[in-house]
């Protein structure tokens, strides 16, 4: 009797799709074990659905590494492997600091946009702009 799955994380950063190293975890087996389990075939990128194997995800260059959308794993575990109780659990990953950096820029464009919604009028060149600002100044 196979033990039970254990649940599944995955990097946001790669869209909620876990690499073979995770679903080897989730399944409890051996990593030759989850090669076995894959739908490839070496003269076929993208073999068709099969339901008695793993099916990864659509892939572009054969040096592509595997990766599994969980809920396609979560079938694997239950209907070929015969798992009772299967958990998908897809984590968020930390915020990294390229994520804080684009969350930062993302808000100063936003900062910017209302400035720019906030005018009456956009100028349409620099010099008007100028003029604009030099008859609003009071004359020292």
């Amino acid at each position: 009797m196979p033990p039970e799955a254990q649940p599944f994380s995955a990097d946001a950063a790669a869209e909620g799709l876990i690499t073979i190293d995770e679903v080897q975890r989730a399944l409890n087996r051996s990593r030759a074990s989850v090669y076995r389990y894959t739908n490839t075939e070496p003269r076929n990128l993208n073999p068709p659905f099969n339901p008695r194997r793993l099916n990864p995800e659509y892939r572009t260059d054969q040096k592509e590494a595997l990766l599994f959308h969980p809920n396609e794993v979560a079938r694997f575990a239950r209907d070929v492997l015969r798992i009772k109780e299967v958990t998908v659990e897809v984590l968020n990953a930390p915020s990294t600091i390229t994520q804080q950096l684009l969350g930062s820029i993302l808000d100063e464009l936003q900062g910017i946009r209302r400035l720019l919604q906030g005018m009456e009028r956009a100028p349409t060149d620099l010099n008007s702009k100028r003029e604009h600002m030099e008859q609003s100044r009071p004359a020292a």
